[in-house]
């Protein structure tokens, strides 16, 4: 059934104020900042939500999934194939830096929300691709993994919160030092074998709700 027309308004409201309010805080700012700057009572917000996760679910899938549909797609189109792994990399990292909302998005800091969780899940399969290109032309060592890519956002997403107030762009340092790891010359056996994609979700969701 069509909302009546202050009805939509106000969705309209909610969700533009949602999305600014949560690029600017993050994932877990206050739902009563959110009403407030839609100009609608708090009420109104849970009326038309149930509460934080399906907010999340209406407004943050379809900008993640924009911003790695464009990332995957420039890696892809990159003539060199360590160049385009490494400017993938980067780039999701640029992103955990500049946004807090994409950066709670990619660290699963909110599981429940089930669409957001659906689509970081599947940024795996989008960059298989980009993998196996840098594998085939034999420059990164053979060993790394899809699942081992959280892996680098993770210690990222750390350093960035670290350092924010202090070196905004150390993460580059750090990450850049962590890259170089990855090319084949640099490669030793390595002590275990990498996560499952089921191990791996699962310490994702671990981490998310204990940093919350």
């Amino acid at each position: 059934m069509a909302l009546r027309r202050d009805a939509q308004r106000n969705l309209e409201r909610l969700t533009a104020a949602a999305v600014e309010v949560f690029h600017e805080r993050g994932l877990d700012a206050p739902l009563e900042e959110i009403a407030r700057r839609a100009g609608v009572s708090p009420g109104t917000l849970y009326n038309r939500f149930a509460g934080r996760d399906a907010l999340i679910d209406a407004v943050m899938p379809g900008l993640v999934a924009a911003r790695l549909e464009a990332a995957r797609t420039e890696a892809l189109a990159c003539a060199d194939a360590w160049e385009g792994f490494t400017g993938y990399v980067v780039r999701m990292c640029e992103l955990q830096a500049s946004d807090p909302a994409l950066d709670d998005a990619m660290s699963r800091r909110f599981p429940d929300a089930a669409e957001l969780t659906a689509l970081c899940d599947a940024q795996l399969d989008f960059v298989r691709e980009i993998v196996a290109r840098a594998h085939g032309a034999g420059v990164l060592r053979a060993d790394f993994t899809v699942e081992d890519l959280p892996l680098l956002m993770w210690s990222t997403s750390m350093v960035v919160r670290a350092t924010a107030g202090v070196a905004p762009d150390v993460w580059r340092r750090a990450l850049a030092l962590l890259l170089d790891g990855l090319r084949p010359a640099a490669a030793h056996p390595l002590p275990v074998p990498p996560l499952t994609e089921p191990q791996l979700h699962e310490a994702m969701t671990s981490l998310a709700l204990r940093s919350r």
